[in-house]
């Protein structure tokens, strides 16, 4: 059986709910942090460049979530299967990768393609750390789908690549590009005459004309899952501080949750909190909260660009999604306005000890030809990381504003890494910003309890540490 580190198991049993086997308190990583592999090639042709076992299944976990799993059957596999008719590909779905797929991992035989993504994902920096993931380096030195003088990473986002990469090797194809910011009904803003703020004062003030009107509350975000919010804070800390802000904080440097950006734009959101929530917020999931916004009761909320689609359902006509970046809050902020956090996302990865890992990298050349990231883009309304995938193509109101914004943002976008890095940490700033939200910890006490984590983090020396 193949041996998980001790952090991995943890993590990985935590999430999923396994019983633990016992573990010696001294327990080391598997070959103790070894890099994980460059799956060996077979007989490679045009039709074939990666050299993919042809006389083995394919199988496909994709995470059921706010895209479900339809795009790809009916988009990746199809392209897929129409250039290697010969190729069996097993689909499966999952609401929890890591329960579902943390005891194959641990006995050596995962799948080949795994969408590791949702609440319930499995760790990355754990499985960079033991070995378990695929370089993906053949795949983005492969000829792309489309044209085959042209080199698959030529084709898509370079934030794409340097986003998935561990200690500059590339492991993870983040896919979607998505765009964090408020989220409102354009059609209900025009209706009652809001205007999109462009400073905090006014962000403040519309937050408080519509609490006075009394017909919706202002602002809410999925409270039983905080990253929403301390998203948008340290969005803000960036706004305020400059990009170094965030990078600091993924570096794990002294202070750096303590830094005054950070707090400035902590209690900002604190003061959002004690004022302007929807009642009820700390208890509501994302889909409550969303589906509130989408039945009239709350204004705003802070979310990434699948919201759309993931509410296509429970969306009432005419209710024309839009989004705006956060708003200025002061003079001196080190970005300017319209700053946003756009980070590729919706990662996907080839475990190395599949059975056949090299297929899996020729799943992943279809998913990021033109024909599969815009068939994605429509089905899922959705933006992605390959060039030009959106031209000829039909978006959706709320996506057409997200790629707008982006485009205004320009070298002004901004991302943070910690939470695939360091999931311990991911989880205390989360319940941390839950309770700065809900009035159970000041500012000050919220960045001690961000900084002890990410201090005890760093102190570890069995937890894999990566640098930007």
């Amino acid at each position: 059986m193949t041996q998980l580190s001790r952090r991995e198991l943890l993590r990985g049993a935590a999430l999923a709910g396994l019983a633990l086997p016992a573990l010696s308190a001294c327990a080391t990583p598997a070959g103790n942090g070894a890099a994980s592999s460059t799956p060996a090639a077979g007989a490679t042709s045009a039709a074939n460049p990666l050299g993919f076992a042809g006389n083995r299944p394919l199988e496909i976990w994709i995470f059921d979530g706010g895209f479900g799993d339809a795009y790809a059957r009916d988009v990746h596999e199809r392209i897929l299967t129409a250039k290697h008719p010969d190729l069996e590909i097993k689909h499966n779905a999952t609401k929890e990768v890591a329960k579902t797929l943390q005891p194959r991992f641990a006995g050596g035989n995962p799948p080949e393609v795994v969408n590791n993504s949702g609440a319930g994902a499995m760790d990355f920096g754990a499985l960079v750390q033991d070995g378990q993931l695929a370089d993906l380096t053949p795949l983005y030195d492969a000829p792309s789908w489309d044209d085959p003088a042209v080199k698959v990473r030529d084709t898509i986002d370079p934030a794409a690549i340097e986003l998935g990469s561990y200690d500059g090797r590339p492991y993870v194809l983040n896919y979607a590009n998505t765009v964090w910011g408020i989220w409102y009904s354009r059609t209900l803003f025009e209706a009652e005459g809001w205007q999109v703020p462009r400073t905090w004062d006014d962000f403040l003030a519309l937050c408080e004309t519509i609490r006075k009107a009394g017909r919706t509350a202002p602002f809410t975000y999925a409270g039983k899952h905080p990253f929403y919010i301390y998203e948008a804070i340290l969005t803000l800390a960036a706004k305020i501080g400059g990009k170094d802000v965030l990078k600091n904080i993924d570096n794990l440097q002294e202070g750096a949750w303590k830094a005054e950006p950070v707090r400035q734009a902590a209690g900002a959101f604190a003061e959002l909190g004690s004022k302007y929530l929807l009642q009820g917020t700390a208890g509501l999931d994302h889909v409550q909260t969303q589906t509130a916004q989408n039945r009239g009761q709350v204004a705003m909320l802070p979310c990434g660009s699948w919201l759309e689609n993931e509410q296509k359902d429970s969306t009432p006509g005419g209710f024309d999604y839009a989004m705006f970046p956060l708003p200025d809050f002061g003079s001196s902020d080190a970005l300017p306005y319209g700053t946003l956090h756009a980070q590729p996302g919706e990662e996907y990865i080839v475990p190395a000890r599949s059975a056949n890992p090299r297929a899996g990298l020729e799943y992943m050349r279809a998913m990021l030809s033109k024909e599969g990231a815009g068939g994605f883009m429509e089905m899922v309304s959705t933006l992605t990381v390959v060039k030009g995938a959106d031209q000829g193509r039909t978006l959706k109101p709320g996506l057409k504003s997200a790629s707008t914004a982006l485009a205004a943002a320009g070298d002004n976008a901004v991302w943070f890494l910690f939470r695939k890095w360091y999931a311990e940490l991911h989880d205390e700033v989360a319940a941390a910003s839950g309770q700065l939200m809900s009035g159970k910890l000041s500012v000050t006490e919220w960045a001690d309890r961000a900084q002890r984590k990410a201090d005890a983090v760093k102190a570890d020396s069995s937890v894999k540490k990566f640098r930007r």
